[in-house]
């Protein structure tokens, strides 16, 4: 049986005002609550991983992982930082990108988790944001509809 679903509107469009009596989009306000939480999340861990006020990261990296760097386990974390705001950055200004970038990482932390040991539960905790990142990435293909910086143009 298939269902008939009013389209979802797009923004920048005027069905984005409200109408009188109308509901709000719910997969619109889905969309903005993921899109800000995969901003802000991954810049602020990424910045802790320099202040190192919520926990030691460096307990958190995998000595597998760790042998692979060039860098020490704590400069290693330094990268770690740089690359999460950067995923953050790139979901705040190109959801439809950013969305992949953070579900990407979120997989590489779980394998890391997995190969580390004994934090299994942050690991399935991180499949649920994995499974997050990418409803994101879906709702940005319908909300998000700026062209990637080196899209081009098509002719008219």
């Amino acid at each position: 049986m298939s269902h008939t679903h009013p389209a979802p509107s797009r923004p920048g469009t005027a069905t984005d005002a409200p109408r009188a009596g109308a509901s709000p989009d719910p997969a619109r306000q889905a969309y903005v609550v993921l899109r800000t939480a995969f901003t802000v999340a991954p810049i602020a861990f990424g910045a802790d991983k320099f202040a190192h006020v919520l926990t030691d990261w460096d307990r958190y990296l995998a000595p597998q992982i760790a042998h692979l760097s060039p860098f020490t386990v704590h400069q290693t974390m330094y990268v770690v930082g740089v690359v999460e705001i950067v995923a953050g950055v790139v979901v705040a200004l190109w959801p439809r990108l950013g969305a992949p970038v953070v579900a990407a990482w979120l997989a590489g932390i779980i394998v890391n988790l997995v190969l580390l040991g004994g934090y299994y539960d942050i690991a399935l905790r991180d499949v649920g944001l994995l499974l997050a990142a990418v409803a994101l990435g879906r709702l940005a293909v319908v909300y998000d509809l700026r062209r990637l910086p080196w899209a081009r143009r098509q002719a008219s």
